[in-house]
């Protein structure tokens, strides 16, 4: 099912754990990673298509899941033409996608990449949440990017830590921030 300007209903998923890294699962049979995502079907909602795109590629169940978010709108992707079927060309140009973002609620041992007889990953880790960006087929890319960061709104705020400052050491003193500017020049010292 294509829309009038030929991109496939899709949904995309983002599954965190409770460190907040992400899902990352290998193609079968390839060496490309990427996030779970499948088409959506005629009379499916995204949310449907979802749940099903989880149990079939990852095995969850919604039990084993909360939903954090989704993004606003569709986001787009184009295919390059030569990873397009013969039989698709000049009609198919790629996915509109509605991201949700999940959390893991179940257990490790609750995911089973073999839950159909069709996987789609023959392995799976978790990453920290920006290393898809780097690592994602190029075309990819850019959906990637904005999914990523509309859902990272929905990410619990961690505090900061700059690791190049050393602990204990300050940028001003106080009474070096309540001094005149310019400072006023010493007096002169007799000779």
């Amino acid at each position: 099912m294509l829309d009038r300007e030929g991109f496939r209903p899709n949904v995309g998923i983002v599954l965190l754990n409770a460190k907040n890294q992400v899902f990352w699962g290998k193609r079968l049979r390839t060496h490309s990673w990427q996030f779970p995502q499948g088409g959506i079907k005629h009379g499916e909602s995204p949310e449907q298509a979802m749940f099903r795109e989880l149990h079939e590629e990852v095995g969850l169940r919604p039990e084993h899941v909360q939903i954090i978010g989704r993004t606003r709108d569709w986001l787009r992707y184009e295919v390059p033409e030569h990873y397009i079927r013969r039989d698709a060309r000049g009609h198919y140009r790629g996915q509109k996608q509605i991201w949700f973002l999940l959390r893991l609620v179940g257990r490790d041992c609750d995911m089973n990449l073999r839950a159909t007889d069709h996987p789609e990953f023959d392995a799976w880790r978790w990453n920290e949440y920006w290393v898809p960006l780097d690592v994602v087929i190029e075309f990819k890319r850019g959906v990637y990017e904005m999914a990523l960061t509309e859902l990272s709104r929905y990410l619990p705020r961690q505090p900061t830590h700059n690791r190049y400052l050393r602990s204990g050491l300050r940028t001003h003193r106080h009474d070096e921030l309540e001094a005149p500017w310019p400072p006023a020049a010493a007096p002169a010292t007799p000779r």
